[in-house]
């Protein structure tokens, strides 16, 4: 078995959480990460201590806190016996967490983090891993619920961005139905304990590493008297489980009564909970877009088959939540496209997706936005009915035409856009394609552009020397509007808004986000006028959560009628 170290091979980090109501919390320092420090500790209760000469700069939101009180100033340098003075009165005055904000090559931060191991004071000190004996997470709160991430001082900002992706995977209010779900499983164990159906003391958190009992998901039967004692508590613990986390954030206290009660009346209920999968359909290939990203935008059909499909081919940049999808069962290849290796990788999914069909497996081609735009679709078609297997085509939303929406460009509009253009920014084999002429009322979407913008934009903008003039070709303004638009329908999307003289900075400014496209016209000033930044970034994309809280209680209210 591997054990849990790390690959340079140092241990693994203890990850807890404390609760630190009433600590005493030394920061050494006044900069902008010692306000941050002080930010958090008031955040869990904790009392921030800052010690630093009056001489030194303090940051504005630190000054706020020292003159409302929330924070003590210590207006001197940092002495020995503070770690031993300036703590809890219970705890003999030794402080109860020591952050120095100094940085690693401050002789006082090596000074400070000798003492606090001597004292086992837990220590934190900035840019210097080996002298901290602990180091904070990248967090996430929702009420009750707290994600911590850690890269063990390797990378906060990777730290960052893996807790963004896992936080904008969550739906909205999930905090709040923990909370309703675990005051109504402490009930429903008092009302058992009270009626002498359990023993012991009211386990309120269970260790999930140790994982679920082989009897979890057994049948209750009238006849098993002991089992059936606690089946409301085995029956809230399996909804828990297995409803999926948006039907589950948006549960109400009356919901789980009803279901409860109805569960009571019910033999069969438990074949509620898990679901029941369809035998899956043999040899049968499908070529299906899986649209822009999110998942609310797959057709019916792609989703039947992405449930029934026995092995499913992914193109690299199908996104996650359409990956989730899956079931556990099927198995799943994701091409292994990367430059110089795009048509091996397209040859060895063919290869793979014929041997399976000679097998009589039902194949599903799983493919970005719509097959048959810039997706090989029709080469795929050719292919597989030249071997005597004639695919079913389903069509995908395209990027090209929603990705513009999601981003409130309308592709066309009444006075300004009375056509659209899609182009791809790479040509085949990874040449540069011949741009297109200027037309001002035409709006221009490139996909796979991003790698290349510079060239891109330039191409457009600028007519190259050894062009002869003998093929007229307009030049687009530098002036004119575009947007960049990444991960488009998901909630990590990002639009960068700006024009084609600055769009490049503002690319290498704010990094990639892939996958991305460019739209170009007078159509991107539409909806949103023009800005006297050069650029504007706009985060995030979550409408789709109306829509999930109707569904999530029409689903609540016909799950409660089917069971009653």
């Amino acid at each position: 078995m591997k054990d849990a170290s790390c690959d340079n091979g140092s241990p693994a980090p203890l990850l807890m959480a404390m609760n630190a109501d009433s600590q005493v919390h030394l920061i050494i320092g006044t900069n902008p990460l010692a306000a941050a420090r002080c930010v958090k500790s008031l955040e869990i209760g904790a009392k921030p201590v800052i010690i630093a000469p009056d001489t030194v700069d303090v940051h504005y939101t630190l000054s706020e806190r020292i003159e409302n009180g929330s924070v003590q100033w210590i207006r001197r340098t940092f002495q020995d016996d503070d770690l031993t003075t300036l703590g809890r009165e219970e705890v003999d005055r030794v402080v109860d967490m020591v952050f120095v904000t100094l940085g690693g090559p401050h002789p006082l931060s090596s000074h400070i983090s000798k003492l606090c191991r001597r004292l086992r004071i837990p220590v934190n000190v900035t840019d210097a891993p080996d002298l901290c004996s602990f180091s904070l997470l990248s967090t996430y709160s929702d009420g009750p619920l707290h994600i911590g991430i850690t890269t063990s001082g390797r990378g906060c900002k990777l730290a960052s961005r893996l807790r963004r992706e896992i936080s904008s995977s969550l739906p909205p209010n999930l905090g709040i139905a923990i909370d309703r779900l675990g005051a109504v499983r402490r009930r429903l164990w008092a009302e058992d304990y009270a009626a002498g159906l359990c023993d012991g003391v009211f386990d309120g958190d269970e260790d999930d590493s140790t994982g679920q009992k082989h009897t979890f998901n057994n049948l209750v039967t009238e006849h098993d008297k002991t089992s059936a004692k606690t089946r409301r508590m085995r029956w809230l613990s399996q909804i828990c489980e297995y409803w999926p986390l948006r039907k589950l954030a948006a549960i109400t206290d009356s919901d789980i009564e009803n279901i409860l009660q109805a569960y009571s009346s019910s033999n069969d209920a438990g074949s509620e909970v898990k679901g029941d999968f369809s035998l899956t359909k043999k040899g049968k290939i499908i070529l299906a877009g899986s649209g822009p990203g999110n998942p609310e935008l797959l057709t019916r059909a792609t989703y039947h088959a992405i449930q029934n499909a026995d092995i499913i081919l992914a193109d690299k940049l199908v996104p996650a939540p359409v990956l989730d999808l899956i079931p556990r069962r099927t198995e799943v290849h994701i091409a292994r496209k990367f430059p110089g290796n795009a048509d091996q990788a397209q040859e060895e999914f063919l290869q793979m997706g014929i041997a399976a069909l000679r097998q009589g497996r039902y194949v599903l081609r799983l493919k970005q936005g719509d097959p048959y735009l810039y997706g090989r679709g029709g080469e795929e078609f050719e292919f597989f009915r030249g071997e005597g297997y004639i695919p079913l085509v389903l069509p995908g939303i395209t990027s090209a035409l929603s990705a513009p929406l999601f981003a409130d460009i309308p592709a066309t509009h009444r006075g300004v856009s009375d056509q659209v253009l899609v182009c791809t920014g790479t040509g085949r084999k990874g040449a540069a394609p011949e741009p297109p002429t200027y037309v001002p009322t035409q709006t221009v979407v490139f996909l796979m552009a991003l790698h290349r913008l510079s060239a891109l934009v330039e191409s457009l903008t600028t007519l190259p020397a050894e062009e002869d003039g003998s093929r007229s070709r307009t030049l687009w303004p530098k002036d004119t509007p575009c947007a960049i638009v990444e991960r488009a329908s998901c909630t990590d999307q990002r639009v960068i808004r700006s024009t084609l003289e600055h769009v490049c900075s503002a690319f290498e400014a704010e990094g990639s986000r892939p996958p991305g496209l460019l739209i170009v016209g007078a159509s991107c000033h539409i909806l949103h006028g023009p800005s006297k930044e050069k650029w504007v970034v706009e985060e995030g994309f979550r409408g789709f959560d109306d829509l999930h809280t109707v569904l999530d209680e029409s689903l609540i209210n016909a799950d409660v009628v089917k069971s009653s």
